[in-house]
């Protein structure tokens, strides 16, 4: 099955970051703009048969302008949603390094080894979205699916994908609205064909 992964439209709290996670935030202008160039280059680049989203509304705006392009439904996939980041959620990152400034450091340094107070830790989104794969590949056996998530929930994807340790998470970039390409074989093997696409955003309208 194939496998296109991508991270929702720009909302508020992406510059300056904040700790989004949970946050009901709406799409800016800026982000159903490129939703919409998103949606447009995977019509044209793939044949899509399903698309699934997080529960997050960002992500649910974004799925639904890919179904439309492609003329599939969107389903909210539990599993993919954002990184419960608990007591450290909506604060800036200068608000939680001077609040726990042990605990930020250790995210910076050796994220696999910290768990957010009152949140998740690195182990249990591999571990829901290991298994929102298993359940996919099952049910979407041999087909085309749209995956549309977050940052932290697509990078946690890819290190799965890619046989790499929870501690280079800070090695790969997600931008809003990336395309990442994933193959996986009827063996289980996994192919990456591309990861952080963003060519599409920058096209002519």
């Amino acid at each position: 099955m194939h496998i296109v992964l991508t991270r929702h439209g720009q909302v508020e709290g992406i510059d300056p970051p904040r700790f989004r996670g949970r946050m009901e935030l709406a799409l800016t202008d800026a982000g159903r703009r490129q939703a919409k160039a998103l949606a447009d280059a995977i019509a044209r680049r793939f044949r899509i048969d399903a698309v699934l989203t997080s529960p997050m509304q960002r992500c649910r705006d974004t799925g639904a302008a890919i179904a439309e392009s492609c003329g599939v439904r969107d389903t909210v996939l539990p599993d993919i949603d954002d990184f419960d980041y608990g007591q450290w959620q909506w604060k800036t990152h200068a608000e939680a390094q001077a609040e726990f400034p042990s605990a930020f450091a250790l995210w910076k340094r050796a994220p696999q080894w910290m768990r957010f107070p009152g949140g998740e830790s690195l182990q249990d989104v591999a571990s829901r979205t290991a298994d929102a794969l298993r359940g996919i590949r099952d049910q979407y056996h041999g087909k085309t699916v749209a995956l549309v998530a977050h940052d932290s929930v697509n990078r946690v994807i890819l290190l799965q994908a890619l046989d790499m340790p929870l501690s280079a998470y800070w090695r790969i970039e997600q931008e809003p609205c990336c395309i990442n390409e994933l193959l996986i074989a009827d063996d289980g093997i996994v192919k990456v064909l591309s990861i952080n696409d963003v060519g599409h955003l920058c096209e002519p309208t």
